[in-house]
Order: C-alpha cells, then structure tokens, then sequence
C-alpha cells in the first residue's frame, strides 16, 4: 500500500475508461463520471425526489415558457434561456431518480431539441436564428441559449451514447465557425451598446457569457480530434465582452459565469496567467462585495456603490453558476478550492433559496435577512417582489434555472482521475460505481451525514480484488483529518487543501473511515467588525422563529410570505475561544428534510445580548451593520444558533459587543 499526502491528483497517466483532454489540451487531473455513475442517498436524495414532485419536476403545469408553442418545439412561442435552464437540470433529475413521468418529459424535450437541426447546422429556436437591428442592417444569431442547451445534449450524450449528438454539435459549430465577423458576437451586442442597435437585451447576454461555450467545444473536440474546434474556442474567448468594471462586472450573474473564462481556456492556451487572472477576478470582487460568509456576496441583481453590507443579496441564479464554474475548474486543476467553494454556497445558501418543499424559492438569498415579504420596498436593485416565496414566473430565469442545482451537485460528489483512480472530491451520502486501475469495476458507498456530521465511512464493492489509487479530499477548514483502513489507523499528516492518496489492491468489503474533526471558530468581517459563527462547512445563524402566510399564487401553489416572531437583533459576546466557551449540540438527523429550522441537525448556543435599538426600517430591510465593538447595556442571553442553510430568516454577520474602551453605542436611525 502506498499512502500520500498530494495537492492535486495525478494528471501523468490519462485513465482510457472515460474520455479526458485530447492534446495539446491540458490532461486535467480530474474527470467527469458519466451520468448515472453517482447515485444520491441520505438527505441528498431526499431533495432530489422532493424535486421530482415540486416545482422543478412539475414546471410545465407553471411556466408557460415549456409550453408546446414554445421556439424550442419549433412553435411562435418564446424559445430563449428558460428552457434549456430547465431542461439541464431536469434531464439528470430523471435519470438519477428513475422517475418515469420526468423521463419521459426530458426525452420529449431531447428530442425536439435533436429534431430542431437545419441543413446549414444551426438548431433551436428560429427567433434566435436572426435577430435583426432596429434598421434591419444587421442580422446577428442568438447563441447563448445554445450555450445552455448543449449542457443538456452532453448529459444525454454521456447517458446514452446517442449517436445523434455529437455529428449535431460538429454541424452547429461548423454554423458557427462560418460565421462572418460582422455577424459572429459583434461590438453592437455588448450590453453596453445593445440599445442603440437592438430593440430586446436578450441578444447582449452572448457577448458577456461567450466564455460557456469554451467547454462544451473542449467536450467536442476531444472525441472527435477536428483541430478547428480550438481555432472556434479561441474566436468565443476573444469575443467576451471586456470587463466593464474593475470587478468585471456589475451584474450578478454575470460576474459569477465571466469571472471563470480565463481559467477555462487556460486548458487550451497553457499560460499559467490565464488561470490567475480568474483568480484575481475572484478575489477583487470578493474582497469588496463578499462581507458576509460562505462565498456569497452582496449584489441583489447588481453590485452599487456603497451597498456592501450582508443584507444585500445574491441572487438563486448566481449560486447555481458559482457552484457550475467551481465544477469545472475543479476539474482542469485539480484543486480541491473549488470543492470548498462549492460546499460554501451550495450547502449554506441554495437551501434557504427555497422552500423546504421545493415547492417554491425566492430571487435573493442574503446573510442577514429577517424578513421574506412581498412588499418590494427593500433596498435592492430591483424593486418588486424579490424575497417571499414562488413558483410562478415572477422569478423567471430563476424559476427554470434552478433544476440544475442538486442534480449537478450530485453528479460531482465524486471524480474519476487521470492516473485510473477515484476521487471524493464532494462529501455526501452516495453510491459511485465507476472503472478504475485497468479496467475493472468497482462501486463505492459513502455513509455519511455530512455537512453535519465530519465522518465518512466508504465500504468497496468489487467482484475482485482491484488496485487503484483513492483519493481523499481535505477540506480547507479541516484540521486533524484521519483515515483507517479496515479499522487500521493509516499514518499520513494529511494538510488542509490537499488529499490523501491511498493506492493497494482493494477488495469488496474494504471499509475507509474518514474523520474530520469539527470545531467552532469565528469569522471576522473587517470592514466592521463583525462575526460569523462557523462550524466545519457551514456557517450558523441566530435562529429566528418563523410565520408563513399565503399572499397569492393558486390554492395548489401558493406564494408565501414568512416573518419573525422572535428575536433577531441580536450582538456576539465573545469572551474566550469559541470552541471552549460555545456549545455544540449534535441532533439525531431526520430521514426527511433537514434544512428547517425544526429539523436543523446542529445547534450552537452562544451568549450573546440583544441590540435594542437595532431593528427594521421603512425599508423592511437588515439595518447595515456599524462599527464594533458595540457598547449594549442589555443582560447576557443564551442564544441559539442553526445552520445558515436551514434558515429562511437569517443573522448570520453579528456585531461584537464589548464594554471596552473602543465601545460605542448603536446609532439609532441609522442607515
């Protein structure tokens, strides 16, 4: 047996079982399982069947937009992004629940996106074919719905083999390729240029997101070796919209899918900067809008001036293209970063995005945010209803965009590897049965109750014995991560951020347990002070009582509305180490949903006072936070705190108060 401590896994020997980078790509160390290879259990398959039968799985019978006069059947109806939005998280739901209606939903729909192939390669929507100019000048295709749509062709592609799909993506990219310049993602659709040519904004979105089709030519060519595929990826590259901002970008969803581009071609131009500049892109957006836990951020629609502080929101789009681009750089570098980054707002923020059905979600999730009504005088970019909970179009994009959320999740808790290995690059409770070392099968199960709980058992299965290296991911935040082998400590000084290469001959009913000591510490926000309670992946928040009320929708999907009716205002006392003076209590896990604040499997009570004069405005909106430390005469409570992610209403940045001499009062009517 041979043990190692590496950063990222091998990338020397490419594993002939699945298809990795064709040169002179980049060999990524990690490799995409095909669909179906990683099956849910445990709480992850709970969401996956509550999804079947809410919003996302039953979205026809809501949205016109999947209605059969829709572009995308070749009707008059509108064909954009909504629905391949949903069709990429609707086919994996399918074929990871077995489900027999949205099967046969997602088959109709792969179908009529094959069938939409012309003579001249184009497919989808004849809206998008040609959008003229206002003056009827210029005629420009639409191609970023395709962008979405051919992540459902390769999800089909890699669970069935259907034939149809990649002489489908050659013909199209052909389109592309002979594109004239005038007429290929020209300057008039930036979005900063779009009005004086166009009369929708729909076409200005390719030239900020031409970067999502790097992939999906990358896919291509690598099975079918035409070198000018890589000549086409390198046109998409150079025509991404320049930053517009400092931070790239002042829109949301924008920023989350441009910031990767340079990264992703980094795969192809081999320079180390490229990789870098996402990176530096990452890290100047963060470092001004990211005061507030779990690689979230402040831009409710857009970032503004001045709106920094964690009641400003992002919005469900932005989580679900964060946590996509994280996959895919994950698997270019192999740098297990990427997996934190996906726990971080996979785990704390998407759940709270949503009803604990699913039978709804809301625009925006923030960090602190005690109130889901439907007001719309929140201070927000964008006014109206953004935070109360639908399933109905007024959350459009959203609406289609998040089936793509536990669905993707779950088809990348595990990796294959470039040297014939497996990886656990995402822990959670999972079946993977994958080919490893040369060419023999075998399937692993993890039981876990992971973010809660920071054990992992992995038993193997395989009808005979079979060496191939495993691969152990340790989080970042973990200190103390330790592995046995059939009840055989393994002596390895396992360092955060990297993994834990385990190579022998495994034999079915091999068992790994894997532990991750899980501490209390605290995150300190520097722009004020603030704090946030953490607990290996997850953050907490102060629990908040909750009221629902309907306020619209049908009787059998109604809106809803949630309010306090506790308190929220509430400052940390922080007397000592954390892990010594806050108290930790585990809960047994429920076989349902555990992302409520009832079911919440993990609670931290901590002292803490409560902040009088801090409390709702005109707005109905989190006052900002001030300065800390906050003088606050109130007596010390005990306060308890649950999961960010099983929170609606949350607190998550707390004020430090303190009685020393920097202390100062709240001002009242602040802003």
């Amino acid at each position: 047996m041979n043990v190692a401590v590496v950063s990222t896994p091998g990338s020397g020997a490419v594993d002939s079982s699945y298809v990795g980078s064709r040169e002179p790509l980049a060999p990524g160390p990690l490799v995409k399982l095909p669909l179906g290879s990683v099956r849910a259990r445990g709480w992850f398959r709970h969401q996956l069947d509550l999804m079947v039968d809410g919003m996302v799985g039953r979205l026809p019978e809501l949205s016109h937009f999947l209605a059969d006069d829709n572009g995308w059947f070749g009707g008059s109806g509108q064909g954009w992004e909504e629905q391949p939005y949903w069709l990429r998280g609707l086919y994996p739901l399918a074929a990871l629940t077995g489900d027999e209606r949205c099967r046969k939903l997602a088959d109709r729909w792969i179908e009529a996106v094959l069938a939409s192939r012309r003579d001249d390669g184009y497919f989808g929507p004849a809206c998008c074919r040609e959008v003229r100019s206002k003056d009827g000048t210029l005629a420009v295709p639409d191609l970023w719905p395709h962008m979405i749509a051919l992540d459902a062709l390769i999800l089909h592609h890699e669970a069935t083999g259907d034939e149809r799909v990649i002489p489908l993506m050659t013909a199209f990219f052909e389109f592309c390729r002979d594109l004239p310049e005038q007429h290929f993602i020209p300057p008039e659709c930036r979005d900063d240029r779009f009005g004086e040519f166009f009369d929708s904004w729909f076409v200005a979105i390719q030239a900020v997101r031409a970067g999502d089709m790097i992939p999906h030519i990358h896919w291509l060519y690598s099975r079918t070796g035409d070198a000018w595929l890589l000549d086409l990826a390198g046109r998409f590259f150079r025509h991404i919209q320049p930053p517009k901002t400092e931070w790239i970008h002042d829109h949301v969803v924008h920023f989350t899918q441009q910031f990767a581009y340079p990264g992703l071609f980094s795969a192809q131009s081999g320079r180390d900067w490229h990789l870098a500049q996402t990176e530096y892109w990452y890290a100047q957006h963060m470092a001004t809008w990211g005061q507030q836990p779990r690689g979230a951020f402040g831009a409710d629609e857009r970032i503004r001036p001045g709106k920094v502080d964690p009641r400003q929101a992002i919005e469900t789009c932005a989580i679900i293209e964060f946590a996509k681009n994280f996959y895919l750089l994950g698997r270019i570098t192999g740098n297990g970063l990427y997996a934190d980054r996906c726990e971080d707002v996979m785990l704390n923020h998407f759940p709270a995005s949503q009803m604990p059905d699913l039978r709804g979600l809301h625009y925006l999730t923030a960090s602190n945010q005690v109130q889901l009504d439907a007001s719309g005088v929140h201070d927000h970019n964008n006014k109206g209803q953004q935070l109360s909970y639908s399933p109905h179009e007024i959350y459009r994009c959203c609406q289609h965009n998040v089936a793509m959320g536990w669905p993707w999740y779950v088809q990348n808790l595990w990796q294959a590897t470039a040297d014939g290995g497996l990886a656990a690059w995402l822990y959670g409770a999972s079946e993977v049965t994958a080919t490893v070392g040369r060419g023999a099968e075998v399937t692993l199960t993890e039981e876990t109750d992971y973010p809660f709980r920071g054990s992992a058992s992995l038993t193997i299965g395989s009808a005979a014995p079979a060496e191939f290296p495993l691969y152990l991911r340790v989080p970042r935040w973990c200190e103390g991560f330790g592995v046995t082998i059939n009840g055989e400590a393994v002596d390895v000084a396992a360092e955060p951020g990297g993994y834990v290469r385990i190579e022998r001959e495994w034999t079915g009913g091999d068992r790994v347990e894997i532990a991750m000591p899980m501490t209390v510490s605290l995150t300190t926000w520097p722009r004020m002070g603030s704090v946030t309670v953490d607990r290996g992946p997850l953050s907490y928040s102060v629990r908040i009582d909750e009221e629902w009320k309907a306020n619209g929708g049908t009787e059998e999907w109604p809106e809803w509305e949630v309010f306090p009716t506790s308190p929220w205002n509430y400052g940390l006392v922080v007397d000592g180490d954390p892990a010594d003076c806050f108290d930790v209590t585990e809960k047994g896990i429920a076989a349902g949903q555990p992302w409520t604040p009832e079911a919440a499997p993990v609670e931290i009570n901590v002292p803490a006072k409560r902040i009088a004069e801090w409390r709702l405005g005109e707005d109905l909106t989190v006052p900002p936070l001030q300065m800390g430390p906050i003088a606050c005469d109130a007596p010390v409570e005990t306060v308890t705190m649950i999961p960010m992610g099983c929170a609606r209403l949350r607190l998550s940045c707390l004020p430090v108060v303190g009685d020393g001499p920097d202390a100062r009062p709240w001002a009242s009517g602040a802003s």
